[in-house]
């Protein structure tokens, strides 16, 4: 029987056409991009509340998991905090399986011929990504977008770290930021009274009585499907659609294509509330005792489409005083941070002292590596912390009016009172997510976090985080369940459970 080529081979055959001479160093990648994105599957087997998982027992050599079906697998034990590929196969009834991709189609769950797919990409993107590396100067970066370019592996827990389904090979050389290309930014021009605005737009993104809106040159292809004159040499971020302009904003552009878990377009709704939301938290973050900036919303743009959309926000880096700099926390791991045991301990006690007095005046912030930029000394301490981003964040009225701080007319859904869902939003993002990947590991994790947590205000959020199990998105679980929109949630063994009083 005649079987398509997987995803491995086509990104070979493509590869051989426009980078020949990196098909030797992509062959050589992908074992390890398959373990890779394994290990992030396997966690998310052995942890994730899958209903296809009837029973999850420890043996001996590891994990054992029953399915519902009658079949078995077993893998290493998962550490649900490790971000090394420790695991380079698991067994299904006995067969050894190292390709995640075939994994699943052989468990042929719901869904799961999709999710497949996904896998595939992942793999194959991942290895393309590691193959495009030379390695990494000695000094630090000296622009904002440099340090960007240094997290090749993408999500460090998400199995789908590097899918990019819908881009050619050519296309993830021309515009994923981990291959440092200077990216064309198109400009397409809207007459204004067909445009929503809010904020402060540019003179130079005005033509007359046309406002132009930037676009990101596979959306223009492949979306859009016009051409773009007028275009910007911008620097693709992590978040591969956001892109900076040299010596000005970040610009964060629509992009409809399935990246990690979502299509990440622009909706007209965000764009009216992004001044709101901006000011909002703009005037929130002096409470956190100037340890905390977040980046400005300067402005926003939509055709009345989320496909044609843009937002303009400050670069982070405007907050660095002299000899300072401000790195994402996800690009810490390749920048040879975190430093030491000591080093992890301050950044874990700074984030969470952060994140909690925000929580407690009612704003929950979605701080993964992405979002959260650390302020670093010129000696590479852990200073003040930048959050970039507001689309995510939860906030409470209730909250809110006990501390004496007006409502704003925010989306309804950032709004809840809920105090679990405030607490998954920050807790699952940050500890489970940020802290978690700059630690490593689980043991590593509980020991930043134990002498970190022990001078905060006991409040009824820290004893939560403390006591009850820590909360971390069902990443697998939610791209298996394509009919249920919104969150879906895991609970991780919690590091700091013995030090609840």
């Amino acid at each position: 029987m005649h079987r398509p080529p997987t995803a491995e081979a086509e990104v070979a055959r493509e590869l051989a056409d426009v980078r020949r001479d990196l098909v030797s160093r992509y062959t050589a990648a992908l074992p390890g991009a398959r373990a890779a994105v394994l290990t992030r599957l396997w966690r998310a087997l052995a942890h994730e509340p899958l209903p296809w998982v009837a029973a999850r027992e420890p043996v001996r050599d590891g994990l054992l998991l029953r399915l519902a079906n009658g079949r078995r697998l077993d893998g290493r034990a998962a550490d649900p905090y490790a971000t090394s590929a420790y695991v380079t196969a698991v067994r299904l009834d006995g067969t050894p399986y190292g390709d995640p991709a075939a994994l699943v189609t052989e468990l042929a769950v719901p869904h799961s011929a999709g999710f497949a797919a996904e896998l595939g990409h992942s793999v194959a993107s991942l290895a393309l990504s590691r193959a495009g590396q030379d390695g990494h100067p000695e000094e630090w970066p000296r622009t904002d977008w440099e340090w960007e370019q240094r997290v090749v592996d993408g999500h460090p827990f998400h199995p789908n770290c590097r899918s990019r389904p819908g881009f050619s090979v050519a296309e993830q050389l021309a515009l994923a930021p981990e291959h440092r290309p200077v990216v064309g930014l198109g400009l397409v021009p809207v007459r204004a009274a067909e445009c929503l605005v809010t904020g402060v737009w540019p003179k130079a993104m005005r033509d007359g009585g046309r406002v132009l809106i930037p676009v990101h040159p596979w959306q223009a292809a492949h979306v859009l499907k016009r051409p773009c004159g007028q275009r910007l040499a911008a620097h693709p971020l992590m978040a591969l659609r956001t892109l900076a302009l040299p010596g000005g904003p970040h610009v964060k552009t629509a992009l409809s294509a399935r990246l990690t878990s979502s299509v990440r377009d622009i909706s007209v709704a965000s764009v009216g509330a992004s001044a709101v939301v901006s000011d909002f938290a703009g005037a929130l973050a002096p409470r956190a005792d100037g340890l905390l900036h977040v980046t400005r919303t300067l402005g926003a743009a939509s055709a009345h489409s989320p496909d044609l959309a843009a937002v303009l926000r400050e670069s982070p880096s405007r907050y660095a005083g002299p000899g300072e700099r401000v790195v994402p926390v996800a690009a810490l791991p390749a920048t040879g941070l975190p430093a030491s045991p000591a080093w992890l301990t301050a950044f874990a006690r700074l984030a969470l002292t952060v994140g909690l007095r925000l929580l407690e005046l009612g704003v929950a912030l979605e701080a993964h590596g992405q979002n959260l930029l650390v302020v670093l000394s010129a000696t590479g301490d852990p200073v003040r912390l930048v959050y970039r981003d507001l689309a995510d964040i939860r906030v409470s009225p209730a909250r809110l009016a006990r501390h004496g701080i007006p409502v704003p007319a925010l989306p309804a859904r950032m709004v809840t009172d809920d105090p679990a869902a405030l607490r998954r939003k920050l807790f699952g993002s940050l500890v489970a997510g940020a802290l978690a990947a700059t630690a490593g590991s689980g043991p590593a994790l509980r020991a930043a976090l134990e002498p970190a947590v022990r001078d905060l205000p006991r409040t009824p959020d820290l004893a939560a985080l403390l006591d009850e199990p820590l909360p971390t998105k069902a990443l697998t679980l939610m791209r298996l369940s394509p009919e249920t929109p919104g969150d879906l949630w895991a609970e991780l063994p919690n590091p700091l459970k013995a030090l609840a009083p």
